[in-house]
């Protein structure tokens, strides 16, 4: 007898595994280390930063005593939302500075990809140039890059002007040659300002585009040419539909990386407000207001883009 939905089937009078629960203890193996470290570390840190959230801390000899804070025990989230002069201003901000960010880093690594996916020779150089900023501010070099150590290599006259001269080039070019409203001239601007920025931010987002579109069946592009389609048609019916997924994925992983980045301000602030001034009920109350916005703009931005996207019958 065999129990083809079972994960064990009778053999000779015996149980053994089948296919289905072989694959299945496969399955648990790997994912293993990922429960283990979830429940055995993760979880209960996040569950010791709720209740510092609504506590106050007080440190002993023998440890450190917890007594619920005021006001039903949200003391914490209301003076960070209305007392502190600082946070209101810092979410804002990275907030803002979300939005601008994530378009032009997906609109970027889409094009990068667009370009590494033809056939050139040196294909295999381009993309690990493109990448290697990605391995470079990952560790030490991050460090140095944000520390005073290279500001000191350049001459104050060039720190100082090159960011306001480029910014007013760009704008003057643009608005000699184009029609284009004064608020998307600054945009443009500053988008070639941070350029830097946007190509350290974009290495994740080239690989996983350029995987989609290398997983684009070729046959697809020949049927829409042998139909007479342009390659801008080809681009807009084929290769935008079938990678709007990996926009989702990409857009996802934009914005969680801008709200957590090294270089954010109110990261920086809630850190400092944690370890440097041992203030661990108010910064794990900044920490989750932090974490609720962040939640509630991913669903948002998820939503959204979730009704746009296509997938094929294979796909589901």
């Amino acid at each position: 007898m065999k129990n083809k939905k079972g994960y064990f089937k009778k053999v000779e009078g015996k149980w053994k595994l089948s296919l289905l629960g072989r694959e299945a203890m496969a399955g648990l193996g790997f994912a293993l280390p990922f429960l283990i470290g979830f429940f055995g570390i993760f979880l209960p840190m996040v569950i010791k930063s709720i209740s510092y959230s609504f506590s106050n801390m007080e440190v002993e000899s023998t440890g450190y005593v917890l007594t619920p804070a005021a006001r039903g025990g949200f003391e914490h989230y209301i003076r960070a939302l209305t007392i502190d002069p600082d946070f209101n201003r810092m979410l804002l901000t990275a907030i803002v500075d979300m939005i601008t960010k994530v378009p032009l880093v997906l609109i970027f690594s889409f094009f990068m990809a667009n370009l590494l996916n033809q056939k050139f020779h040196g294909r295999a150089v381009a993309r690990s140039i493109l990448f290697f900023p990605v391995i470079l501010t990952s560790g030490v070099v991050l460090g140095l890059e944000s520390s005073d150590l290279l500001l000191t290599t350049l001459s104050p006259e060039a720190i100082s002007g090159t960011d306001f001269s480029t910014i007013m080039n760009v704008s003057k070019l643009l608005l000699k040659y184009t029609d284009l409203p004064s608020g998307a001239i600054n945009f443009l601007a500053s988008a070639v300002n941070g350029i830097y920025n946007i190509i350290i931010a974009s290495g994740v987002q080239i690989l996983i585009f350029l995987a989609g579109l290398q997983s684009i069946s070729p046959s697809l592009y020949e049927a829409s040419s042998m139909e007479g389609a342009t390659a801008w048609e080809s681009f807009w019916k084929i290769t935008f539909p079938m990678i709007s997924p990996l926009i989702l994925v990409n857009s996802v992983y934009t914005i969680i990386d801008a709200f957590t980045s090294e270089t954010n301000d109110i990261m920086k602030d809630i850190k400092n407000t944690i370890f440097g001034e041992v203030k661990y009920g108010f910064g794990s109350a900044m920490a989750w207001i932090y974490f609720i916005c962040i939640g509630v703009i991913l669903l948002v931005v998820g939503g959204i883009i979730s009704r746009h996207v296509f997938y094929n019958d294979e796909q589901r």
